[in-house]
């Protein structure tokens, strides 16, 4: 029963195996040491034990944080990597439109992509896990997710395809955001998504209410309008703002309803119901690129004038993004995957500033400034201020015993002083 209690108490308490383990051959191994111990040894052995479970202890801490940094490792390469896939399939499509100006059709290809990865699941659950499972076999352990009888067409219609339609208009937004305004502004404006998720969640989810989250959302609003005014208000520049501020209003929608209908997904799942999709939107969708086409709404001339360098690379970046926006949460800490966001705003705004297309003033500056403070503010833990409070609780309690050491030692310095003074006084008598 004691290794039980042992094994259960940690992982609930740290929730980690490394320490479970550690700590129950710790607490085995110095009760066979002290039994048949004499009294005289007791004290000997006692000390022994402390000893030998500071030590272990100490292995263990040494464990644990070398799997933290570690972590941090990867999540320091994760930042760079959503950084530069976030910033370079921004940068890449303002770069197409200038050969390709047809939006919707780089949507409908980019988002075709996104049947690429249950197969890149699959090639990697071969590679990791000790249970392989056949294709089918794992396709359906997944359709689970979507309820006891699968995937069926009631199922896809009433909870995928609406999705699929939140995936496309958000993303169709964003890129028509980016034929009118620069790819600074349109970065850091689609950062107010995660004020726009946590007012959605506090209405819809009933999530709790944080006031920095209320604050940061503030910060985004304010943001949205600072940058408005950056332009003085035209007519061009607000039709922008008001492109990307839907995109991430749409974003923000997507992952509240998926949440409220869908729940939360494993790996698997997600990566099958993306590439649904995917799928679902080269089959369903298809007629409209054509439709545009033909109508030269959206009319590129032949298909050998089309750029299909720039088109894969969007699209490949893009594929790459989410990827790791989704799958990242393996291998590191979800907060620095939301760094790498963020931090694509200064990467873009140097590029930028280098093909001179923005000017930089203070209103602009300020701007992405106070979105940016926002974002970093949302991702703060529920139990954020807890942490502080316990932070200053032991910084504390490490001053009280440096305090009371000093006071000891003055205090044993004047009982010295004091018992010389006595022997001296008895010495002249």
């Amino acid at each position: 029963m004691k290794k039980h209690s042992a094994r259960v108490a940690p992982l609930s308490a740290c929730n980690s195996p490394v320490l479970t383990l550690t700590k129950v051959e710790g607490e085995d191994r110095p009760r066979e040491n002290v039994v048949g111990t004499a009294d005289g040894q007791t004290a000997t052995g006692g000390a022994g034990v402390e000893s030998g479970g500071s030590k272990r202890r100490l292995r263990c801490c040494f464990r644990v944080t070398a799997v933290q940094v570690r972590k941090a490792l990867w999540g320091v390469a994760m930042v760079m990597c959503v950084c530069s896939s976030w910033a370079g399939s921004t940068q890449l499509a303002k770069v197409t439109f200038k050969k390709f100006d047809a939006p919707f059709t780089l949507t409908w290809f980019a988002t075709t992509w996104n049947c690429l990865f249950f197969p890149l699941y699959y090639i990697g659950h071969l590679c990791k896990s000790p249970e392989r499972q056949t294709p089918r076999q794992r396709f359906r352990e997944c359709c689970r997710f979507f309820g006891d009888d699968g995937l069926t067409a009631k199922v896809f219609f009433t909870k995928v395809a609406p999705f699929g339609l939140l995936w496309t208009l958000t993303n169709y937004l964003y890129l028509q955001a980016l034929r009118k305004i620069n790819s600074t502004d349109v970065s850091a404006l689609f950062c107010c998504n995660k004020a726009f998720v946590f007012l959605l969640s506090w209405i819809v989810l009933r999530d709790r209410f944080m006031g920095v989250r209320i604050v940061a959302a503030i910060l985004a609003i304010a943001g949205i309008v600072m940058m408005t005014y950056a332009d003085g208000f035209h007519s061009h520049s607000v039709i922008g703002i008001t492109l990307v501020v839907a995109s991430a209003s749409t974003s923000a929608l997507y992952k509240v309803l998926f949440k409220l209908v869908l729940g939360s997904a494993k790996f698997g799942e997600a990566a099958l119901f993306l590439t649904i999709v995917g799928g679902a939107n080269f089959v369903f969708i298809s007629f409209v690129p054509v439709i545009l086409y033909f109508t030269h709404v959206e009319y590129f001339g032949s298909p050998d004038n089309i750029p299909w360098a720039c088109l894969c690379g969007v699209a490949s970046l893009l594929l790459a993004f989410n990827i790791l926006v989704n799958f990242g949460i393996a291998i590191t800490y979800p907060t620095l995957i939301s760094l790498g966001i963020v931090l694509s705003v200064p990467v873009n705004a140097m590029v930028d500033l280098y093909t001179c297309e923005i000017n930089f003033n203070t209103v602009r500056l300020i701007a992405v400034f106070i979105i940016c403070l926002g974002f970093l503010m949302l991702l703060l833990p529920e139990d954020w201020d807890q942490g502080l409070i316990q932070l200053a609780t032991k910084l504390r309690k490490r001053e009280q015993p440096a305090e009371v050491a000093g006071e000891t030692g003055t205090s044993s310095g004047l009982n010295w002083s004091r018992r010389a003074r006595t022997s001296m006084s008895t010495f002249a008598h």
